[in-house]
């Protein structure tokens, strides 16, 4: 088993998210030069590619044995795998479609997984000033705060977070319009904030009660995963079972009674993985 020291490394990543924040916080209603990935709708901009340089090259320097998953390199054709070893798990602007609108729903998401294990968590929107952190053992907090997640058990009463995503494959949006169209009379009510990691610091903090998504990545996810858990919330797959950081699936919810419901009601659907 790979032994890391998570102190270390939680106050190294917490001055390079907030130097890397500068970069979105000044940006954010500039003109931007926006390339397509995918599709149309999935967007990369200079900043996102700043910030993961800025936040690799720092973490290197540190902790030159590490290793990295980091959206935009993974796009450019780097392999993305993950293995015992320590690794920062990285998405530079979660929200890119927010952030090139100026629509200031957007993060800064970084984790370290070791052992394929989430040891550290973090969310930062430097728009809005919310800074989500956790580390493994030690609880989930905005700006310093603990937070805890919602403690409600029943659909009826759950306001729960949907996403469209970044796709428009087919199958994909037909099984995501079915969803919402039999959870939106269940439900208290929906949100979409277009922000995956944002979502789960949602339902980290009880301000939503459930989210699940298909076609999400590790990255999205990864600093999400362990701040939802550390508030008492639960992250699994969306049909039950253990997460699997790669199958770009994932539910979180407040409660386990409610996490349950949801994997009985809603419609599934399988990607290729990560």
């Amino acid at each position: 088993m790979t032994s890391v020291d998570t102190n270390a490394c939680y106050m190294a990543i917490v001055q390079l998210t907030k130097e890397a924040g500068k970069l979105v916080r000044e940006r954010i209603w500039n003109k931007k030069t926006v390339q397509t990935k995918s599709c149309e709708v999935d967007l990369v901009t200079e900043t996102d590619q700043q910030v993961e340089r800025l936040l690799i090259e720092g973490l290197s320097s540190s902790f030159p044995d590490h290793k990295f998953i980091g959206e935009e390199s993974t796009a450019e054709g780097l392999k993305c795998e993950l293995t015992d070893a320590p690794t920062w798990i990285i998405d530079p602007v979660d929200g890119t479609m927010n952030f090139v609108h100026g629509y200031p729903n957007v993060c800064i998401s970084v984790a370290l997984w070791v052992n394929k294990v989430a040891e550290i968590g973090i969310i930062y929107n430097p728009v809005l000033e919310q800074f989500f952190s956790a580390q493994k053992g030690k609880g989930a907090f905005l700006n310093g705060n603990q937070i805890h997640a919602s403690s409600e058990t029943e659909l009826s009463k759950s306001l729960m977070i949907m996403e469209f995503g970044t796709s428009r494959d087919p199958n994909k949006m037909k099984v995501v319009m079915e969803n919402m169209q039999m959870l939106v009379p269940l439900v208290h009510g929906t949100r979409s904030s277009g922000s995956a990691a944002l979502n789960m610091a949602m339902v980290a903090m009880g301000a939503a009660d459930a989210y699940f998504e298909y076609g999400i990545h590790a990255w999205d996810i990864a600093a999400g995963d362990l701040i939802v858990r550390e508030a008492g919330g639960v992250v699994m797959d969306p049909a039950g079972g253990p997460l699997d950081l790669m199958s770009r699936r994932m539910l979180c919810a407040g409660t386990d009674q409610l996490a349950e419901k949801l994997t009985a009601t809603v419609k599934q659907l399988y990607l290729e993985r990560d």
